[in-house]
């Protein structure tokens, strides 16, 4: 009953300015939702935009479009916040003590960040490439680069996501960066068969290959002889994109070439003399 009476005594200019200020505050909340909602709509389509760009490099489109999304989610987070009565100065100081509290506990983090820049400024490969970096422990065709990782494909089909930071703390090999590319065959002759007479079959099978490009010109020479075998090596330039396929016809067909030549398959022999000393008497 006396809580029935103090309702009753509530003037009624109390209950229109308590009406007032909610529905103020409902539609300063209502406007602050739409914000957000307007902001992360946009920043959908300008992913989608950047997605299908294909004027803008395959390298950098993933970087672009994840810093525009971010960009107009964060000015509709401000907007949304500012509607809702927080000043803009209060957000800045909250979002500075908070990134330095997040940079102390994501050192790894942000080092992988200041390496996917980097390596977006350098460029030391691109979407396309095949690279060994990591210290030799990571080889693949680069998919993607983004701010924390980079996607490969491992030649045997696997999809690896290497942090950025280890690619840019060590060395990183390209073997697509060049447009040409050096190949050496060994091969092995035996001693006993004509040695030059098979340096001259294998420099002639590697001048029929149209792969192989005529300068520098292909070079056939003795490497060393190890156990009554001759170590060849074809030395050949041919183009990137057919290197591999290049080798394997190579390696195919220097075999049957040396048959044809009487060039025999060499068998590894090693002599032993055992010499035994007269004893005195």
């Amino acid at each position: 009953m006396e809580y029935v009476h103090l309702l009753n005594q509530v003037h009624p200019s109390n209950w229109s300015f308590l009406w007032d200020a909610l529905s103020a505050f409902g539609l300063r909340l209502a406007a602050a939702l739409a914000i957000l909602w307007i902001g992360w709509w946009i920043a959908r389509r300008i992913g989608r935009w950047f997605a299908g760009q294909n004027g803008i490099d395959a390298t950098l489109r993933p970087i672009a479009r994840d810093s525009a999304a971010w960009g107009v989610r964060i000015v509709a987070l401000i907007g949304a916040l500012s509607q809702l009565g927080i000043q803009t100065a209060s957000i800045v100081a909250v979002l500075g003590a908070a990134g330095l509290a997040i940079g102390l506990a994501l050192q790894g983090t942000l080092q992988n960040i200041a390496a996917g820049i980097m390596l977006l400024l350098l460029r030391p490969f691109k979407v396309g490439d095949f690279i060994d970096g990591g210290g030799g422990n990571v080889a693949g065709t680069v998919e993607e680069i983004n701010l924390f990782t980079t996607r490969l494909t491992k030649p045997d089909g696997i999809c690896e996501y290497v942090p950025n930071s280890a690619l840019w703390s060590n060395s990183i090999r390209n073997f697509s960066r060049n447009r040409t590319r050096r190949l050496d065959l060994e091969v092995e002759v035996s001693v006993r068969d004509d040695v030059n007479h098979a340096i001259d079959v294998l420099r002639a099978l590697a001048n029929a290959d149209p792969r192989v490009l005529p300068s520098p010109a292909p070079q056939v020479m003795v490497m060393r002889f190890d156990d009554s075998t001759a170590v060849l090596n074809i030395r050949v330039w041919s183009n990137t994109d057919v290197f591999w396929d290049l080798r394997w016809d190579l390696s195919r067909k220097v075999r049957q070439a040396l048959n044809d030549a009487q060039c025999a398959l060499p068998l590894r022999t090693r002599e032993l003399h055992i010499v035994q000393a007269q004893q005195t008497q």
